[in-house]
């Protein structure tokens, strides 16, 4: 019987062929399965790890796990496959919208060894593992990049008081779709919808240098600027009411997420397990 938040057994038949074997010699592993649903129970619920109900046995079994697949990559080999799988059968909307949200981060979020750990050993970590200092305490910003039905392609995360612009292109240059069979992955998105936050001229060009069509409202210092300047100011960006419109989907998309108490509050102290723990809720989203 599958409890409140665990995975399905339509989820579990997408997920078990890509998870590592279960190692040979010595003790065996604990159920692949039972530990994913622990680590879920805890995404859930926003609990400590040492208050892990008995059933999915013990803490420290879950987060070791979390921690080795968070090195290997194993989580971001789920997600990859799930959305290749919906780009094979058509299902995937490659219209494009960003956005991002401030996340209150818990005291415990602090205080991680600069060092870091083997979680971030192969990979540089994010300069101060991705909290920022505010009026409001310590915050993380996620940058959500979602396709037209608003499930999740591609996440980033910066100090909470980072900007929204300078990490378009960075979220973009992310999406990589694989092909079932021969072929490049693709990358470009038909459309990127974004709010005026994006709006700069840096960036329309970056997008027209990539033949992406930009849907992003100009701010009203821009107008202004563009006004005072009569003719020599250019004509205004094309904007499309209502393609604009459907960029409700990505805060739709982050309210889903936040639905996960562990996502909402960061305690994490490294951004690789914070990140981790969102692409894990996006696994959940995708199969949903």
């Amino acid at each position: 019987m599958v409890g409140r938040g665990e995975l399905t057994d339509k989820a579990w038949a997408v997920i078990e062929p890509l998870l590592p074997p279960q190692q040979g010699g010595g003790r065996r592993w604990r159920d692949h399965r039972q530990v994913i649903n622990a680590i879920l129970w805890k995404l859930r619920t926003g609990a400590p790890w040492r208050d892990l109900p008995e059933r999915y046995g013990p803490w420290k079994t879950a987060h070791e796990r979390l921690r080795l697949w968070t090195k290997d990559g194993t989580w971001n080999k789920i997600l990859d496959r799930v959305i290749v799988k919906d780009d094979a059968v058509g299902d995937l909307e490659w219209i494009i919208s960003v956005d991002s949200s401030v996340v209150r981060a818990h005291q415990h979020a602090a205080g991680a060894r600069k060092k870091g750990d083997a979680a971030t050993e192969s990979k540089p970590a994010l300069d101060g593992e991705g909290l920022g200092r505010s009026r409001g305490g310590l915050s993380t910003k996620i940058h959500l990049a979602v396709e037209g039905r608003g499930l999740p392609m591609r996440f980033l995360l910066t100090p909470g008081q980072a900007g929204d612009n300078p990490q378009l292109l960075p979220l973009l240059d992310g999406i990589s779709v694989a092909r079932i069979g021969p072929g490049r992955p693709r990358c470009r998105p038909e459309t990127v919808i974004a709010d005026k936050a994006y709006s700069h001229p840096s960036t329309r060009q970056a997008m027209r240098d990539r033949r992406i069509a930009f849907v992003s409202p100009e701010r009203d210092d821009q107008i202004t600027r563009r006004a005072a300047k009569g003719s020599r100011g250019g004509r205004p960006p094309t904007f499309d009411a209502e393609v604009y419109k459907q960029r409700n989907v990505v805060e739709r998309c982050f309210n889903r997420l936040k639905q996960f108490r562990d996502l909402a509050t960061r305690y994490a102290k490294r951004a690789a397990y914070y990140q981790a723990e969102l692409t894990i809720a996006a696994i959940v989203l995708w199969l949903r």
